[in-house]
């Protein structure tokens, strides 16, 4: 697929045709076109990214930036006015704000906290999956377990009611809609969201209590200034998005590739040490992550020696990079003890994900509750990605025991 072949406009995101596989072209534009064009959701064009190193250059260029409401940045999807790019977090925001904002909201996702938050989280899964168990076999795993527990986590670090999680969910999806939902469905959705976050947000000033959003008022008033209601909107909506799709999508995507080769879940069960390792490295081989990262140029710059000039908005694919087989030996392989495993499925740079730590502790918690608890489990029908949303998943995964 080479560059002269311009007329050959690639759409993005790339169609593959096995849920648990990535599409040919990956391998094919990294090896031949590794700075590709491509057709967005929207109609608008857009610059691929696949290498490894290029990708990392990028995310860690600050040429390239999160202004993706620019006049001539490339719109996303047609209907996204209220999606996760151009919503409160999409919008450009100082650089020195956001990061004064990232160290706020960092201080939450200590290790410390993270390790005394892990026994709560395996709490929760052991209770999901006596509720599985007790409704009978086969189950969808993502449903009974990879969906309620990380929406369950969020609720609680945001300080409001479990009994909430489902309209969560909902607001969720449509924060991250390519193409599932209309504009009116997400308009419809961000207002309810900033009604009932608003309204939590002022009972929290009043009454604040052991969450992130007392926490964040307490450490602004501790500095001398308010937060603003705004800045606080934001994180909630990040925490929505980046903690609790990708999270409960992630559990089922891992299960999945661990049962889908059951010698690597036998593996585990003789030897739960490989935890840690086997975690990361499904996130490092997850060819269904969803969109990407993408950035905006705000001049020319050099990337992959080509010159790509300012004002183009670039997708950077963290899957692609992450199966670079001169970064990773055996890059299409999952090796359960694989370390180091220098994989991008968070981000790098400033703008990498700041929950990875929660990410890596609700994985790590539910794989072991998991072997603990259905030693025996496996798949007990095909797998099949979801489609139409801004983050991959699979559209059940059924087990047995």
């Amino acid at each position: 697929m080479p560059r002269g072949e311009a007329d050959q406009v690639l759409y993005y995101p790339i169609p593959s045709p096995e849920a648990l596989e990535p599409p040919a072209e990956w391998a094919e534009l990294r090896d031949r076109c590794p700075v590709a064009h491509v057709r967005l959701p929207s109609g608008d064009g857009a610059t691929l990214l696949t290498r490894y190193d290029d990708v990392k250059q990028v995310l860690a260029d600050p040429r390239f930036r999160r202004r993706l409401d620019a006049p001539d940045a490339a719109r996303i999807a047609a209907n996204e006015s209220g999606g996760v790019f151009n919503g409160a977090l999409g919008k450009a925001m100082p650089d020195e704000t956001h990061q004064q904002w990232r160290r706020m909201v960092g201080k939450w996702f200590t290790a410390k906290r993270m390790t005394a938050l892990r026994p709560g989280i395996e709490a929760m899964a052991d209770k999901l999956i006596d509720d599985m168990v007790a409704t009978g076999q086969p189950a969808d795993l993502k449903a009974a377990l990879g969906f309620p527990l990380p929406v369950w986590v969020i609720c609680d670090m945001l300080g409001v009611p479990e009994s909430d999680r489902d309209k969560f969910a909902y607001w969720s999806n449509t924060l991250l809609s390519l193409t599932r939902y209309t504009q009116a469905e997400i308009d419809v959705a961000q207002a309810e969201f900033r009604d009932y976050m608003s309204a939590h947000i002022a009972a929290t000033r009043e009454n604040p209590g052991d969450d992130l959003v007392s926490e964040l008022i307490a450490s602004a008033a501790g500095a001398g200034h308010v937060l603003p209601d705004e800045a606080l909107l934001s994180t909630a909506q990040g925490l929505l998005v980046a903690g609790h799709e990708t999270t409960a999508n992630m559990i089922g995507k891992m299960v999945g590739m661990l049962l889908a080769d059951r010698s690597r879940w036998e593996a585990l069960l003789a030897d739960p040490s490989l935890v840690r390792t086997a975690v990361e490295e499904a996130l490092r081989l997850d060819a269904n992550p969803g969109f990407g990262i993408p950035r905006y140029i705000t001049e020319d710059a050099e990337v992959g020696d080509e010159v790509i000039p300012r004002g183009t908005t670039v997708v950077c694919s963290l899957a692609a990079a992450n199966r670079d087989e001169t970064t990773f030996e055996n890059a299409a392989e999952m090796a359960l003890d694989r370390s180091p495993n220098a994989h991008l499925a968070f981000g790098f740079g400033s703008h990498s994900c700041l929950g990875q730590s929660l990410a890596r502790t609700e994985l790590q918690a539910v794989l072991d509750v998991l072997l603990r608890r259905l030693p025996g489990l496996e798949l007990a029908g095909d797998l099949e990605r979801v489609d139409g949303l801004v983050v991959g998943g699979l559209t059940e995964v059924p087990v047995r025991w």
